[in-house]
């Protein structure tokens, strides 16, 4: 298991919208971030900044983002949310959210 954290902005006035829409994440959206073995995912909200966290069970995570990223139902759902989402100036190539560096874990 490996641990992600990322970080993204949320732009100005989409809290309200952004905080509903995953208060009421679709079923088939929640679907496919299992099977792509993602577990305890979380998102956080701090003054315009999301951080997201979430512990990946896999062996290929490149392919499994794939499989997500082509998946008809989470391609909608981003089409959503997205537009919400400022990206990090200094995030990676290719990246939208920001990888983080995890500094410290204790269990």
């Amino acid at each position: 298991m490996k641990r992600y954290g990322m970080v993204i902005r949320l732009k100005e006035g989409c809290e309200s919208e952004y905080r509903s829409f995953h208060a009421h994440v679709w079923p088939e959206v929640l679907a496919k971030i299992r099977e792509c073995n993602i577990h305890n995912y979380s998102i956080y909200l701090k003054e315009n900044l999301l951080f997201s966290y979430f512990e990946y069970h896999g062996a290929d995570f490149r392919s499994d983002m794939d499989k997500m990223a082509a998946d008809p139902n989470t391609q909608r759902w981003w089409s959503i949310v997205s537009p919400m989402q400022l990206p990090l100036e200094s995030r990676a190539e290719g990246q939208w959210w920001a990888d983080m560096a995890e500094v410290f874990h204790v269990d």
